[in-house]
């Protein structure tokens, strides 16, 4: 499924679930990790010391990345690390690409407080700039299920929102695992828009259709929920109700009246849930 997993961290991340999660999904799939700190220029962080330049987060990052180094040695993963000067966000997917990365997973927020590749909204930029799948959780979670033995995929009929569908279900069919498909009215949609209501239920049914049909040609089982509410909230009371233990959803989705995940929506739910979540944006 993935060969390549870029692991950006911070001193927050060095030793998180998120790293021991990345280390479980690398040597399921047998995939190298390149752990990656980025020294962020907009900071002031050169100093002298004894007559010699230095740059003190450059040398924070070495200490950061042998760290996180450590555990993976214990955990027998592939790796090599890197780190590199720049705007974390914009740094982070051009290294991605340049290195020919096939996922990014990063964290979101910690025990105290949020982890410095959220300050300002890092991580969001990281999903909606990225052209490869982003896996993003939580740090301060003990520690996640894999293999997942439970996926939801969040539709609106998108075009992005059926690719990250693509994305999940062939993930799930390697995994064996079940799928629960999701599309939801927004309470806002119907108050408003009259009789495009009907017209944007009716794409989101042949979404869940669709969805279906491709899960059946993979042997995968699925459930399909169609749920009214906020989005983001209708997501994470499915994943609590139904015990599921990863998230797959379109960094983008509709426009107009009709649209169910927007991008907002999207980082809502990477901010707010439990459960890792891979999101998968545009070509």
């Amino acid at each position: 499924m993935y060969d390549s997993i870029l692991l950006p961290v911070d001193e927050a991340a060095a030793e998180s679930s998120l790293l021991y999660h990345a280390a479980e999904l690398a040597n399921w799939d047998d995939a190298r990790v390149e752990l990656l700190f980025v020294a962020d220029t907009n900071r002031d962080s050169v100093t002298v010391s004894e007559g010699n330049v230095i740059d003190v987060l450059v040398d924070e990052g070495e200490k950061v990345v042998d760290e996180a180094s450590r555990l993976l040695d214990s955990l027998g993963v592939e790796y090599t690390t890197s780190v590199e000067q720049g705007t974390p966000a914009e740094t982070i997917v051009d290294y991605a690409e340049k290195q020919d990365h096939d996922l990014i997973a990063i964290p979101t927020h910690g025990r105290e407080g949020l982890s410095r590749y959220l300050l300002g909204s890092v991580t969001g930029k990281v999903v909606r700039l990225a052209p490869m799948p982003v896996l993003t959780a939580p740090i301060d979670e003990e520690g996640f299920e894999f293999p997942y033995g439970g996926m939801l995929l969040p539709t609106d009929g998108s075009d992005t929102a059926l690719r990250a569908a693509r994305h999940g279900l062939d993930f799930a069919a390697e995994l064996d695992a079940d799928v629960h498909v999701i599309t939801v009215t927004e309470d806002s949609m119907l108050a408003s828009a009259g009789d495009a209501v009907g017209e944007g239920e009716s794409a989101s049914q042949a979404a869940i259709d669709e969805i279906a049909e491709a899960a059946e040609r993979r042997g995968v089982d699925v459930t399909t929920h169609t749920e009214t509410g906020d989005t983001d909230e209708e997501v994470l009371a499915c994943v609590e109700q139904e015990g599921l233990d990863a998230i797959v959803m379109g960094a983008t989705g509709r426009s107009g009246l009709d649209r169910v995940l927007l991008g907002s929506v999207a980082e809502k739910v990477v901010r707010s849930a439990d459960v890792p979540v891979i999101t998968v944006g545009g070509d």
